[in-house]
């Protein structure tokens, strides 16, 4: 079973592997694809117990078979839970990570579950994953009965334009209100000319306010519609952040902050987010110039703001 190819259509990628941890990322991404008008892509990886070398087609064509019943399974699931959309698969050999990778050239974004364990085994596709897609990598948790609201880090990092326009696009999308949170007790990323406001957190928090609030003004006045609360913090991002997420449904970071200079390896702040938040965390990559990473074209937090807008923090660790 493999009939993910459907041209140059959108879709919204899910890793699935028919578990319970895996339902509520399940129920996320058939809501993605109903907001976003995509089909729905769903990814199964299946694993070769033996060496390479070993050639078994009965054994591989029974591994294979598992594979297509749990994908077979999980579409009646979707629709079940109301997809009503194109609903295709995707049988991969290897792990859910490369698969999933690879198959993301037309995601708008990546959804994958995570296990209840705190914190998360470091091989773990909801770890593994965001440090190397190219796409916005959701990790969802059990939603809780209660309205939804949305909170974003900001830290002025190179992830910093695709997160806020992530939050305030999927803010618009499904009618949430949106906190954007700026932690700003990071003297080790702060300039030289900052560092005296370290010593009077006051003043340090009005230094701060302007720059975000001249950050956020873009992306209000493109999604006029979404509620946005600022909240400038004298703490450290991943303390504020665990703060803020106590009311949220989601939390939106970028893959990699102020201090991470290796691309191939996840923010720290991020990785905490995703052992730590009891919310549901989306992942996003910096855009980089001159190559296909970041948001499908046309994705609504692709959108750059002008030029002249002003420069904000986006807490990604």
């Amino acid at each position: 079973m493999n009939d993910a190819p459907a041209g140059g259509r959108p879709n919204v990628l899910l890793g699935y592997d028919g578990s319970e941890d895996n339902d509520a990322a399940l129920r996320w991404a058939v809501d993605e694809a109903a907001l976003r008008g995509c089909d729905l892509v769903m990814c199964y990886g299946w694993y070769w117990p033996y060496p390479e070398s070993h050639v078994d087609p009965r054994v591989e064509g029974t591994v294979r078979r598992v594979g297509e019943n749990i994908l077979g399974e999980g579409v009646r699931r979707a629709r079940a839970l109301g997809a009503d959309g194109p609903v295709r698969t995707c049988l991969v050999r290897g792990s859910a990570a490369a698969g999933l990778q690879r198959e993301s050239e037309r995601a708008e974004l990546i959804v994958v579950g995570a296990h209840d364990r705190r914190p998360l085994p470091v091989w773990s596709t909801a770890l593994r994953l965001p440090a190397h897609a190219r796409r916005p990598v959701i990790v969802a948790r059990r939603a809780r009965a209660r309205p939804g609201r949305i909170v974003v880090g900001f830290d002025g990092s190179p992830g910093a334009e695709p997160a806020l326009g992530f939050a305030f696009a999927e803010a618009a999308l499904r009618g949430w209100p949106l906190r954007v949170v700026h932690a700003c007790w990071e003297p080790g990323a702060a300039s030289e000319a900052e560092l005296p406001l370290f010593g009077d957190a006051e003043r340090l928090v009005r230094a701060r306010t302007g720059g975000v609030a001249g950050a956020v003004a873009p992306w209000r006045s493109r999604h006029p519609g979404v509620e946005v609360e600022l909240a400038v913090l004298p703490d450290p991002p991943r303390e504020a952040l665990q703060a803020a997420v106590g009311e949220a449904d989601l939390l939106v970071v970028g893959a990699r902050g102020m201090g991470r200079l290796d691309p191939r390896v996840l923010g720290t702040t991020s990785e905490a987010m995703i052992n730590r938040a009891p919310c549901t965390v989306a992942i996003v990559p910096a855009w980089r110039p001159g190559t296909g990473d970041g948001l499908t074209e046309g994705a609504e937090g692709a959108e750059r703001p002008s030029p002249s807008a002003g420069r904000g923090r986006v807490s990604a660790g």
